[in-house]
């Protein structure tokens, strides 16, 4: 599974490369998907590359080549496309968008379905949430009201709060969050985070619940809160 920023790149680069032969340069990626910095396009090759998605060819310029694309989609659809960078809310073109949490309904059993929006990094930002990828059913007593959506847990960076890698969050929509709760946290609207909040000064620091990590301080305009943990599921 994908997220939309590696979906947009690898499609960006397969068009590339049925137009002209040649895959894009760094910078054409960079501003294709409207990043700062390359340092977020290696991010995305690396993943895209782990993932068995692409190969980089050694001792060629561009070293790039497209071996699959996702399964749900034929070569041809990306053909005359264009793709647009989104993340659940805000962004460099200021939309915003929520989680689809109209699935948070309640089954015949009492159980409420709550949207599976992809997995969330608890250790160093990974890309932004994805598109949802299943439902799963959530005790009533975890939901305080409010829209609600689940993220898979990867990284072990909150070990110390008791949330483990393979753990499922269970994240209540919010767009701000009291200083010591723990947070969806969107990163310069690139990567998202679980982090416990705090203030220093006007700034706001993500911190980690094991001591391997540091504390990383932003500018406030750099991080926007997309939910306030709730519960979590863990399967044995």
């Amino acid at each position: 599974m994908l997220t939309r920023k590696q979906h947009e790149l690898l499609m960006f680069i397969h068009q590339r490369m049925k137009e002209s032969g040649i895959p894009p340069s760094f910078d054409e990626m960079k501003d294709a998907l409207d990043l700062a910095s390359k340092s977020g396009i290696h991010r995305l090759i690396t993943a895209l590359e782990e993932r068995g998605f692409i190969r980089r060819l050694a001792n060629r310029a561009r070293a790039l080549e497209v071996i699959r694309l996702p399964e749900s989609m034929s070569p041809g659809l990306a053909q005359g496309r264009k793709f647009t960078p989104g993340v659940i809310e805000g962004g460099r073109s200021g939309e915003k968008r929520r989680p689809p949490v109209a699935g948070n309904d309640q089954d015949a059993g009492g159980s409420i379905s709550v949207p599976v929006m992809g997995r969330i990094a608890a250790g160093v930002p990974i890309d932004a949430i994805q598109h949802q990828t299943h439902s799963i059913s959530v005790p009533p007593d975890m939901i305080s009201g409010g829209e609600h959506y689940a993220l898979e847990v990867k990284g072990d960076s909150m070990i110390e709060a008791g949330i483990f890698e393979g753990d499922t969050v269970i994240i209540r929509h919010a767009s701000t969050a009291t200083p010591g709760e723990i947070v969806v946290a969107l990163v310069d609207g690139e990567e998202a985070t679980l982090k416990r909040l705090r203030r220093k000064g006007d700034s706001i620091a993500l911190e980690a619940a094991n001591p391997a990590y540091e504390t990383r301080i932003f500018g406030p305009d750099r991080v926007k809160v997309q939910g306030k943990l709730v519960g979590l599921i863990r399967r044995y």
